[in-house]
Order: C-alpha cells, then sequence, then structure tokens
C-alpha cells in the first residue's frame, strides 16, 4: 500500500490500528499521528518509527486517509478546526468515534466527502477485533478496499449497508467484550465457591472461552450444532444448559444487546447536538 495515512488521535485504538498496520506490511514512514501533545506522540513514534506532529493541519495536507480517533465529545471542534485542510485535501476519512453519524461528521468537515464509519472493539489492542464498517455514498470500491484492508490490520472486518444497523453492531461486538468479562468473574466466583483457587478457576474459564470461540470459527457447524455435540443425554453439560435455558439467559442477553443498541442511538442524537 502506498496511500499517506494520517490519524488524528493517537490513543490505544489508533495504535493499536497503527501496529496492525506496520505488521501486516504498511510502511512505518506512510504514517502520521497526531496529538495536543508530544509526550502521548513519543511512545507509537519510538517504538513503531511513524510520523507525529501535533499539528493536525500540517498532518492532513498530504494524507490519503484521515483516520479521526478522538473522544465524540472534542470531535466537533476537532472536525471544524480541520474544515479547510479537509476540503483542500479531500482525503477518505474513516471515523473510529462511537455514536457520531456520517452525516454529522461531513456537517462539521464541510460536507461532499469519502467518509466511513467504523465500530472497532477493544480486542483490536491484541489483534483480535471484530470491527463493523458503514461507507456513504461517495465511497468507491477503491477506497472501500482501503477501509476493509486497514481495518484487517487488527481482525475481522464486516460491512452493513444501512448505518442504523451500526448499533446492532455495537451490541454484538463493539460493547460485547464485557459480556464476556463478566461471564468470567461469575464462572470464577462460582469455581472459587465449588473450592478452586480463584487464578485456577479464572484461567480455565478464560482459555475454556478462548478454545470455544477458535472451535466455532474453525467448524461449518452452527453454535446450536456445536452446543448439542458438547451434551450428553442426562450428562452435566446437558444439565448445566437446561438451568440456563429455564434461568432465561437468552431474554437476558437479547435485552442487555437492546438496551445497547438503544444507548448507541441516544448517544447519536446527544451528540449530534452538541
Amino acid at each position: 500500500m502506498a496511500n499517506r495515512v494520517t490519524f488524528i488521535g493517537a490513543g490505544n485504538m489508533a495504535g493499536a490500528i497503527i501496529g496492525g498496520m506496520i505488521e501486516s506490511g504498511f510502511g512505518a514512514d506512510s504514517i502520521t499521528a497526531t496529538s495536543r501533545h508530544d509526550a502521548g506522540l513519543a511512545p507509537l513514534r519510538e517504538r513503531l518509527g511513524i510520523h507525529t506532529t501535533t499539528d493536525n493541519v500540517a498532518a492532513v495536507a498530504e494524507a490519503d486517509v484521515v483516520i479521526l480517533a478522538v473522544k465524540p465529545q472534542v470531535m466537533r471542534q476537532v472536525c471544524e478546526d480541520l474544515h479547510d485542510a479537509i476540503q483542500a485535501r479531500r482525503p477518505l476519512v474513516i471515523s473510529v468515534a462511537a455514536g457520531l453519524s456520517a452525516e454529522t461528521l461531513e456537517r462539521w468537515l464541510g460536507g461532499n466527502l469519502p467518509l466511513v464509519r467504523c465500530m472497532p472493539n477493544t480486542p483490536s489492542l491484541v489483534g483480535a477485533g471484530a470491527s463493523g464498517l458503514y461507507a456513504n455514498a461517495r465511497v468507491d470500491e477503491a477506497r472501500r478496499h482501503l477501509a476493509t484492508e486497514l481495518m484487517e490490520a487488527v481482525g475481522l472486518v464486516e460491512w452493513v449497508d444501512d448505518e442504523s444497523l451500526l448499533e446492532a453492531v455495537t451490541a454484538v461486538s463493539g460493547s460485547a467484550p464485557a459480556y464476556f468479562f463478566l461471564m468470567f468473574e461469575a464462572m470464577e466466583a462460582a469455581g472459587v465457591e465449588q473450592g478452586l483457587p480463584a487464578d485456577t478457576a479464572r484461567r480455565l474459564a478464560m482459555q475454556t472461552a478462548f478454545g470455544a470461540a477458535k472451535m466455532a470459527m474453525a467448524s461449518d457447524e452452527s453454535p446450536a450444532q456445536l452446543k448439542r455435540n458438547v451434551m450428553s443425554p442426562g450428562g452435566t453439560t446437558e444439565r448445566a444448559i437446561e438451568h440456563l435455558e429455564q434461568a432465561g439467559l437468552r431474554t437476558i442477553l437479547a435485552e442487555a444487546m437492546n438496551a445497547s443498541a438503544t444507548r448507541a442511538s441516544e448517544m447519536a442524537t446527544e451528540l449530534d447536538k452538541n
């Protein structure tokens, strides 16, 4: 890839994407990251060999791709400060900020821009992310492919054709690492109650989750069938699954995911008003 990429913001997610890009063959010399203070840039510059600057406008001036990786609450000011530079260059803009619609971002940047919204999740920090992407009508196939290539550097990429579906992506993958962390918490506590040392219960729970995900991703069978494969009639797993079903696990998960998606929609409305 020969495109010049500028990251506006140099936090954990930006650092993860940059690291993944370099590992996948993107030249460090083609990457620039910005932050308000050089102290936040020095670790990236020293570890990855990329360009860094505290001048957002200068960083955008020759960029082919601009990745907006600042907090949603400061995004409007950042975009308005970049308005003239973005309009002069018209790069592909990718936002990894939650809650801000493509229309809102485009308006703040001056309009008529190819723009992709990306909903990544925190496992991107270890190269095992899952990202949902949405492109506006000005993103052609070449730029769509480029956005895919950039985000695949930190994990799985799935495109949605309707921007509102990014709320469902938030529920299914964006918020979902915390669902599993809660489950690890509960499994560890139950293991301790049954007599296991806490660290043993924690390691067993985490390795089992890792193994189950790996099996599911490698298999052509549905999760329902994989579940049945583990269950012997009258056995321990069948008893546990019956209890989870009777306790309403499916309903609890559906309601939690609906709450996540609803909050994502509310945040978009709140941020658009600011």
